[in-house]
């Protein structure tokens, strides 16, 4: 159940669908170290060229935007100077961390694959948290969510990390550090045991240092999806929106995700591109 004062946005089962599980500390009780593991400002450029996407590809102006699985807020942190944003996930850890650097974004608990708010915005955004819906049922409900919220004229733009055409087996890491003396690294290396599958398998070790000095290392094994693209722009179409990105030839300001998929929802005879009062 939704923690007291946080609203539920739909059916509580998982919108990040297995980091809800307990063998997924990293958006349980280490949701803290989010902020190190990954810092905000390290998403600034990919968050400015979204931002360019959303405000210029739509057929309607993009004010308000739904952001599905927000995680910590770090994509937010960059986009709402720029959009009326509400944020839904399904942790409340990762929800708590965002509260704090967004405070002036709206925040519901939420599952991407069942929400309803019972409202459309100008846009959808689903970042990297999509990278948590394994299976095509899952991805078909993700994207009719992300549809049933979409005002006709606007777009849903989804950012997955990885799509089985072009995945090469990736190994990085990073972190950082707080001003309380808190360190927090990570290496990663995520590998696809089975290409015949929609699923690669990411593993991390995350070293953890308390400002007593206090050392943690904590390694995780987390189910990533890795659709075809094929697959992505058929399930779109299922849902009714218009595959496509709109951005050929276009130059825009930022670092360009490595993985963009947008789905455009038509508007019908008869319906109008303004959006109803909230």
């Amino acid at each position: 159940m939704p923690d007291a004062g946080q609203p539920d946005a739909g059916q509580p089962s998982a919108g990040r669908p297995n980091a809800d599980q307990p063998g997924y500390r990293l958006y349980r009780e280490l949701a803290g170290w989010w902020p190190l593991i990954s810092p905000p400002h390290e998403y600034a450029q990919e968050a400015a060229y979204l931002a360019a996407v959303l405000s210029s590809t739509a057929a309607v102006p993009v004010h308000e935007v739904l952001d599905l699985g927000s995680g910590g807020g770090h994509v937010a942190a960059h986009l709402k100077d720029r959009f009326d944003l509400t944020l839904v996930d399904i942790s409340a850890d990762m929800l708590a961390v965002s509260r704090r650097l967004n405070p002036e974004c709206r925040h519901l608990r939420g599952d991407m694959r069942t929400a309803r708010l019972a409202r459309t915005f100008d846009a959808v955004l689903a970042h990297d948290a999509v990278d948590y819906i394994t299976g095509h049922d899952d991805l078909a409900r993700v994207i009719e969510t992300a549809f049933a919220h979409c005002w006709p004229g606007g777009i849903a733009v989804f950012v997955p990390d990885y799509v089985k055409d072009d995945f090469r087996e990736f190994t990085g890491a990073g972190g950082g550090t707080d001003a309380a003396g808190r360190r927090a690294s990570f290496t990663e290396r995520t590998w696809d045991p089975d290409p015949s599958d929609d699923w690669v398998q990411a593993e991390y070790e995350f070293t953890l240092r308390g400002a007593d000095g206090a050392v943690e290392v904590i390694r995780e094994t987390h189910r990533l999806g890795a659709f075809g693209r094929d697959a992505w722009l058929r399930v779109l179409a299922g849902a009714g929106f218009v595959p496509g990105s709109g951005l050929a030839g276009r130059a825009l300001p930022g670092r360009a995700p490595d993985q963009l998929i947008i789905g455009h929802r038509p508007v019908q005879p008869g319906q109008g591109t303004t959006p109803p009062a909230a």
